[in-house]
């Protein structure tokens, strides 16, 4: 028998393998979409769910700041304040407030047994800088020495200046001094940090006058 010839076909167009492959693209994209979105709405649910439990976390906080003012007694604030209040201006007073023992002490620890003032006034400037100005009487040059190398090393006493320094008939010398003090010296210290062999502390605490606790030649 004669072979069977269509009547009609559809030829095969060279387009669609083109098309297949973008339908498998579009296909991946949707589904990245659909991830992405899915992601999106658990990330909004977090956060919906953790503004609910700071809402509910201040609702409880300020149940107990209501609770915290109501045991509040204002007997009890009014004497806190009275107390700060007092605290600062002691705290105003004491940071203003000049003494010598610091500077006493000093002297004690730093002058040679050899060496003894004879006279010594100490003077507030102005501007808070203090000095020292006296005369005295050593048992030797060399004593003498010892005290301004004393004074140098501890740094507190500057600018000490010996001069008039002349020889007396028992050998000793004589000499009159001149220095600035460092303000550490003049800070007041309490009573309790104070060494137990302080000197007392002059009257006035703009100029004082002593005589140095170093014992006599």
């Amino acid at each position: 028998m004669p072979p069977t010839i269509p009547t009609s076909f559809v030829p095969h167009t060279a387009s669609s393998p083109a098309r297949r492959f973008r339908s498998e693209i579009t296909g991946v994209f949707g589904y990245f979409a659909y991830g992405v979105l899915v992601i999106v709405f658990l990330l909004a649910i977090g956060v919906f769910s953790y503004g609910r439990i700071l809402a509910f976390s201040k609702v409880a906080k300020d149940v107990e700041l209501k609770s915290a003012r109501a045991a509040i007694v204002p007997a009890t604030i009014e004497n806190f304040v009275r107390l700060r209040d007092r605290l600062d201006s002691s705290t105003t007073l004491i940071g203003g407030h000049d003494a010598f023992s610091g500077f006493f002490s000093a002297i004690e620890k730093l002058m040679p047994s050899t060496v003894r003032f004879t006279t010594l006034h100490l003077a507030l400037a102005d501007a808070g800088a203090a000095k020292m100005e006296g005369a005295g009487v050593a048992k030797s040059f060399n004593a003498l020495a010892a005290a301004s190398n004393a004074f140098a090393s501890d740094g507190r006493i500057k600018d000490a200046i010996f001069s008039n320094i002349s020889v007396n008939k028992d050998s000793s010398v004589s000499f009159a001094i001149s220095a600035m003090l460092d303000p550490d010296l003049l800070t007041f210290v309490p009573t309790a940090q104070l060494p137990t062999a302080a000197a007392p502390v002059a009257p006035s605490p703009a100029s004082a006058s002593a005589t140095s606790s170093a014992p006599l030649l």
